[in-house]
């Protein structure tokens, strides 16, 4: 397996891949008279923001929907069971390019679409340690045809789980909703398990699931309040997790729990706090890459980028639901106080 790379390594790579995708815009768009056909792969509707930052990213290389872009939608509608046949209909329609919105459908469009240098390019959107998880070779150079934007949503366990100490105050115990089905959350639980006793926290692990028999959400909160957590983090890069947000963001109030998440599309939908990237912003990025292999790069040429940036968003009405009382350090530290 290759070495992980260092965080100044990480830092030089996004550099490397921020300059590779910022060459002067292309006019492949305007000039070859050809339309360009893209697809996306989720498990469920993409949330509008996202897939108005990705035609926005696009409309600014000169690719306009209804003119020169057809956008292919292969949503499960929350039914993951639907994703391999989703797949399998935009490998029909003959793409120049497909869009995978995390691990779970970039793997799955590994295995429809081929993983190969000449199979149809893949495009992540958000991808937790996609080295790590052997989706790619290496950041710099991921071969074969995959390209996009890592998440490092593996390396931001610790910082969450700090910022939750904060907020809690005190020794607590921690149920960490994990998906049994997920092939990354297992590492994402022991980057946790290492810092958590220096946080006084004590972790236990409730699992849930889209496939039959796995253990429903509700299940999953109840075995929380069995095992008296005193709160809840919500992994990230899971399709199933994110479709139902409003599903778990209502366990949490109901049973009286904060919860903390990897992105902020929870808050919005009323839950307490997230810290991570910026999914829209993901998405936009996500357009540089479609330009450069329209106008004719390999993507296994293209270097993976990271994000940079993270954002804090803090959902000062829900705290004050739960009777949560939000140091000031952390508040002074949000991004966005959502009322």
């Amino acid at each position: 397996m290759p070495a992980k790379p260092t965080t100044i390594q990480r830092r030089a790579l996004a550099v490397l891949a921020a300059a590779t995708l910022a060459a002067p815009r292309l006019v492949w768009a305007q000039t070859s008279g050809r339309t360009l056909r893209i697809g996306i792969l989720a498990g469920d509707t993409t949330m509008p923001g996202e897939e108005q930052a990705l035609k926005e990213g696009l409309r600014a290389h000169g690719f306009v929907e209804g003119r020169n872009l057809v956008i292919e939608r292969g949503f499960a509608q929350t039914r993951l069971q639907e994703l391999p046949g989703k797949a399998r209909a935009l490998a029909a329609s003959q793409l120049d390019a497909v869009i995978a919105t995390c691990t779970p459908t970039t793997r799955l469009a590994q295995q429809v679409f081929g993983n190969t240098p000449t199979s149809t390019p893949i495009v992540m959107a958000a991808v937790a340690d996609p080295v790590g998880q052997q989706l790619i070779s290496s950041l710099a150079r991921p071969g074969a045809n995959v390209t996009g934007r890592a998440s490092q949503a593996e390396d931001l366990m610790g910082k969450q789980l700090e910022l939750m100490a904060q907020v809690l105050g005190k020794p607590t115990t921690v149920a960490v909703l994990t998906d049994v089905n997920s092939a990354v959350h297992p590492r994402m639980f022991a980057k946790l398990a290492a810092v958590a006793p220096r946080l006084r926290l004590e972790l236990v692990k409730v699992e849930s699931g889209w496939r039959p028999g796995n253990a429903s959400l509700s299940d999953a909160f109840d075995s929380a309040v069995r095992q008296q957590a005193g709160a809840v983090m919500v992994l990230p890069d899971e399709p199933f997790f994110i479709a139902k947000r409003a599903d778990i963001v209502a366990l949490a109030a109901r049973h009286r729990v904060p919860a903390f998440y990897g992105v902020r599309e929870f808050v919005d939908a009323g839950g307490l706090m997230s810290y991570g990237e910026n999914l829209n912003a993901a998405y936009r990025s996500v357009a540089d890459y479609l330009s450069r292999i329209a106008a004719g790069a390999k993507p296994g040429d293209l270097p993976v980028a990271q994000p940079t940036q993270f954002e804090l968003v803090i959902n000062t009405r829900m705290a004050k639901s739960l009777g949560v009382t939000l140091p000031q350090s952390v508040l002074l530290s949000a991004n966005e106080l959502v009322e």
